[in-house]
C-alpha cells in the first residue's frame, strides 16, 4: 500500500514510547516522519482525531487463523500465526505462502514449525523457512517433551537469532484434561491436571535455553508458580520473555461453570488466586506480551460436552478492550499497555513497527478507549465466535486503522 500524499494526523492524545502528550503526528511514504508536531503542511491529508488515542497498531502474537475483518476490528495491523495450520508451517513453500497471505493491509507474520509434522522429534527445515519469511519457530499447541530435541532447537534457533516460541505445559501431566485440578474440576467431573504441568514446563524450557544462550518465549504463563520461575530467570540475565491472553487475567476456572465451552482454553483457566498473579505478573514486567490467542471454532467444535470440545477463543475483536480494562484498574499505565501491545511483541519479530517513533513503519489506531460496547458472540467479525467474553460489557474501540499511512478502516 502506497500513500498518494502525506499525512498527518493532527488532534491526537498520542501514545509514546515514554508517555502521552497532545499533538499531532506526520506520515510520509509509509513511515512516521514527525511526532508531536503543532499541524499538518501544505498538501497533506488531514485526519482528525478528535482528541482520541492516537496509538500503534497492535501486533498479535500466535493466532491460529488469518481473520483479516476481526483484525482491523480490533484494531490489529500485524499478526504472527502459529505453524498449527492445515498443513503445519514445516516447509518453506508453505510459510511464503503465508507471509504473502494479508498484504496489503495486514502483514502476516509465520512463526514455523519447530519439527516436522509439529510431532515433537525431528527438527524441521528452519533455517530455510527463515530464508522464506518466518520471524520465529514455534512448538505449536504442544510441548516438545523430548529434551534432547528442545535442546538442539534452542542451539540452531540461537544461531539463526531466531525466537523459540513454547506451548509450556507438560504433556504426561496434562494429558487430555480438560480443566485445572481443584474444587471446580472436581464438582463439575471434568479430567483434569494440576497447575504444576506448567510450571514443570517453564522450568525445563528455560533451563535448556540458558544452556543453548536462545531467545525463549513462553506463549502463555498463567499460573504463580511459573511466573516466579520467569521472573527469577529475568532476574539471572535468561533471553525469556513471556505472554498471556486476557481470558487468563480477565477470568478464573469459574467462568467454566454450567460447562461453558467457549471457555474451554489451552492452557486451561486457572484459580483465581492464579488469575490474580498474571495481572501482577503484567504490572511488575515479568509478562511482556498480551495476545488474543485468536482461535475461531464453529459449532462443530465446541457444542460439544466440555470434555470434547475442541479448546480455543476467537480473541482478536476483544483484545484491545479487555487490556484497557487493566489501565482503568490502574494495574498498568497506556504507555505500558501498547509496549504490551504493540512494541513487545514487534521486538520479537524484529519487525520496524509497535512504536510511534520517527522513521517506524507507520502502522497507526486511532481508539477511543471509553466506548462502550457490549461483546456479542452472534454478531463477531471472526469466523466464528466462540468468546469467553459472550455478553460482557466492554469499554474501548478502534475508531480508525492506518497500515503504512494509509487508512484501512
Amino acid at each position: 500500500m502506497r500513500q498518494s500524499a502525506p499525512l498527518t494526523i493532527i488532534n491526537g492524545e498520542l501514545v509514546l514510547p515514554d508517555r502521552t502528550e497532545k499533538g499531532a503526528i506526520r506520515v510520509e511514504n509509509g513511515l512516521i516522519a514527525e511526532v508531536g508536531l503543532a499541524g499538518p503542511q501544505d498538501g497533506d491529508e488531514v485526519f482528525d482525531a478528535k482528541g482520541k488515542l492516537v496509538a500503534p497498531g497492535l501486533v498479535d502474537f500466535g493466532v491460529f487463523a488469518v481473520d483479516k475483518p476481526a483484525f482491523h476490528f480490533g484494531g490489529i495491523t500485524r499478526a504472527a500465526v502459529m505453524p498449527d495450520q492445515n498443513p503445519p508451517l514445516d516447509y518453506p513453500s508453505r510459510v511464503k505462502l503465508v507471509a504473502q497471505s494479508g498484504k496489503p493491509d495486514l502483514w502476516v507474520h509465520p512463526l514455523a514449525a519447530a519439527t516436522k509434522g509439529l510431532e515433537g522429534r525431528e527438527l524441521a527445515e528452519i533455517g530455510l523457512m527463515k530464508q522464506a519469511g518466518a520471524r520465529g519457530v514455534a512448538t505449536g499447541r504442544r510441548w516438545i517433551s523430548d529434551s534432547g530435541a528442545m535442546l538442539r532447537l534452542l542451539q540452531y534457533a540461537a544461531m539463526l537469532d531466531l525466537v523459540v516460541v513454547s506451548h509450556a505445559e507438560d504433556a504426561a501431566l496434562a494429558g487430555n484434561a480438560s480443566a485445572t485440578a481443584g474444587d471446580m474440576a472436581t464438582r463439575l467431573g471434568l479430567p483434569s491436571a494440576p497447575a504444576e504441568a506448567e510450571a514443570l514446563a517453564v522450568s525445563r524450557d528455560i533451563a535448556l535455553a540458558e544452556m543453548a544462550g536462545a531467545r525463549l518465549h513462553l506463549r502463555q504463563v498463567t499460573t504463580a508458580r511459573a511466573l516466579d520461575l520467569v521472573r527469577s530467570a529475568k532476574a539471572r540475565g535468561v533471553k525469556v520473555t513471556a505472554g498471556v491472553t486476557p481470558a487468563h487475567f480477565m477470568l478464573s476456572d469459574l467462568a467454566t461453570a454450567q460447562f461453558r465451552t467457549f471457555a474451554k482454553l489451552s492452557p486451561p483457566l486457572r484459580s483465581d488466586a492464579d488469575r490474580k498473579a498474571v495481572i501482577e505478573a503484567i504490572s511488575d514486567g515479568t509478562i511482556d506480551v498480551i495476545a488474543s490467542g485468536h482461535d475461531p471454532r464453529g459449532a462443530e467444535d465446541k457444542r460439544l460436552p466440555f470434555s470434547d470440545a475442541e479448546p480455543g477463543m476467537a480473541g482478536a475483536e476483544t483484545l484491545l478492550a479487555m487490556a484497557l480494562t487493566l489501565v482503568r484498574d490502574d494495574a498498568i499505565d497506556l504507555v505500558r499497555a501498547f509496549e504490551l501491545l504493540a512494541a513487545a511483541p514487534a521486538a520479537l519479530l524484529d519487525a520496524p513497527c509497535g512504536k510511534l517513533e520517527t522513521g517506524t513503519e507507520a502502522d497507526i489506531c486511532v481508539i477511543d478507549p471509553h466506548k462502550p460496547w457490549v461483546v456479542d458472540s452472534r454478531k463477531m467479525e471472526a469466523t466464528a465466535g466462540n468468546t469467553p467474553f459472550d455478553g460482557q460489557p466492554a469499554q474501548g474501540r478502534a475508531l480508525a486503522l492506518f497500515k503504512g499511512g494509509v487508512k484501512i478502516g
